[in-house]
């Protein structure tokens, strides 16, 4: 019996699914073996429009181990730029990831919301304190080459779970190390994903949706 169904047999209703606002010609995606393929499809292709097929492999392997990591961390859906045809799709190197905080069993995720405030400086997201935010910043190394990478954390209660589950978004990008941390571009860009989750919205799960 699939959890979906356990929760069913004991009258346990789904969270609530939630729909978000994305920049120009960005989706949400599955975490699962045929977007990877259809993502590295696209790479193909495009690596080879643009003269650089040597880069394949590579970038393949990047790939993989990102989704290597997505699953780990027990990713459900992640949000990229994918609409090619569409002029006004916003390409840069940045996604958001989505996934489930879970508190302990019988416990809420008040302690670690304190802890997120002492501790990583979270506060509450365009003054809404139904939301926290956090970033983090570290050095990554791409190929050859060092870059910085912000990551920018979102958590938001998951209706009806007292608080015992929450919807977390981490939205990450790089840019190179000469670039600073209050550069006009990494700026905007941080906003860009505040203005995207702000825009959260919560329904009722479908019938078909895992519980």
């Amino acid at each position: 019996m699939s959890a979906s169904d356990l929760r069913a047999a004991m009258g346990i209703s789904a969270d609530p699914e939630f729909d978000i606002t994305l920049p120009p010609g960005w989706s949400r995606r599955a975490v699962d073996d045929e977007t990877f393929e259809i993502m590295v499809s696209g790479l193909k292709q495009r690596l080879m429009q643009a003269h650089k097929i040597e880069m394949y492999a590579e970038t393949r392997r990047l790939l993989k181990k990102s989704f290597d990591d997505m699953r780990a961390n027990g990713a459900t859906a992640f949000f990229v730029a994918t609409e090619e045809d569409n002029p006004s799709t916003l390409w840069m190197p940045a996604s958001m990831i989505a996934s489930i905080r879970r508190a302990e069993p019988g416990a809420s995720l008040d302690a670690m919301a304190r802890e997120l405030i002492r501790g990583h400086g979270a506060t509450p997201l365009l003054g809404d304190v139904r939301t926290l935010r956090y970033e983090k910043e570290k050095r990554v190394q791409v190929g050859s080459e060092s870059v910085r990478n912000w990551s920018v954390t979102y958590l938001l209660p998951i209706p009806g779970t007292n608080r015992r589950r929450a919807l977390q978004l981490v939205a990450g990008f790089g840019a190179p190390l000469n670039v600073p941390q209050d550069d006009p571009k990494v700026l905007a860009i941080k906003h860009l994903f505040d203005t995207c989750v702000s825009t959260v919205r919560w329904r009722a799960a479908s019938a078909s949706a895992p519980k």
